[in-house]
Formats: C-alpha cells, sequence, structure tokens
C-alpha cells in the first residue's frame, strides 16, 4: 500500500507552491507526503469507516497548490484512490494488507499471540470466537441501558 501514497506524492510533487517562511518547498512537500501516507493508513486500517478518502486528502492538501493546478490534484488522488481501495477488495482474505498469512488477534494465557487462523471475515479463530462475540453483547447491552436511560428521564 505504501505504493499508492508514493505515487500520489510523486504525480503531485512537481506543482507544490511555495511560502514566504520556505522557498525550498522542502516543509510543503513533506505536509503533502504525510497527508497522503496518513490517507493510505487510515484507509487500510479503517476503510469500511472512511467514507471519503478522496475528499478528505483533497482537502488536506489543497492549499499547497495553486488555483490553476486544484483540478490536476482533484484527479490525481481520486484516481489513485480508487485503484487502492479496487486493490484492497480484491485482496484475498487469507492475507493480511503486507501479504502474510492473517492470525488470530488474541493472546494466550501465556502472553503470546495466538498462531491460529481466524475464521472468514472475523478477527478471532475458532477458539478465541466468544471474544468477538462478548463486544457485540456488551454493544448491544449498553444500547438497550441507553434506552431505558432516556426512558427515565423523559417525565411522564
Amino acid at each position: 500500500m505504501y505504493r499508492f501514497s508514493r505515487s500520489i506524492y510523486r504525480a503531485l510533487a512537481p506543482h507544490v507552491i511555495g511560502d514566504e517562511q520556505d522557498d525550498s518547498l522542502a516543509r510543503n512537500r513533506q505536509a503533502v507526503l504525510e497527508a497522503c501516507e496518513e490517507t493510505i493508513r487510515r484507509l487500510m486500517v479503517d476503510g469500511r469507516y472512511f467514507a471519503r478518502p478522496a475528499r478528505t486528502l483533497f482537502n488536506d492538501v489543497r492549499m499547497y497548490f495553486s488555483m490553476q493546478d486544484q483540478q490536476r490534484v482533484w484527479c490525481v488522488i481520486e484516481r489513485n484512490l480508487a485503484i487502492a481501495q479496487q486493490c484492497l477488495q480484491e485482496m484475498p482474505e487469507l492475507l493480511d494488507l503486507e501479504g502474510q498469512p492473517r492470525e488470530c488477534r488474541a493472546h494466550t494465557r501465556k502472553g503470546t499471540p495466538c498462531q491460529r487462523e481466524p475464521l472468514p471475515g472475523r478477527d478471532y479463530c475458532p477458539s478465541h470466537k466468544h471474544l468477538e462475540e462478548t463486544f457485540e453483547a456488551a454493544e448491544i447491552e449498553m444500547s438497550q441501558f441507553e434506552r431505558q436511560f432516556d426512558r427515565d428521564l423523559v417525565p411522564a
């Protein structure tokens, strides 16, 4: 996924403008690179809840480009992030983002990471699937508690 952030940066770096404090453009180019890497990292880690990554990245970097280059910047960002999202969707479920076999997120009683393969579409193996269900049950119980609390606050 590193290649996507670098691809965006390489396409945008020649168009970065300077500011009055830094004529060498180094600070602005560094800010653009960091924004690209942060967007790709968030897309990898939290892609399901990252609604508009292209718009987010464009808003983060648009101040480093002239008005004439804004359309080009948007097109580069949108095209590269669409390719990155497609690549993430096509990645096999049995491999993580580095191409390594996925492992269960739980730890053993000794404190070492569990070595088993997680269930398809899940983060835990069959031995530790109760951990995932516990979190879901806790969320349901909490929402029921909040509804009861709201009912108690409303005067009858």
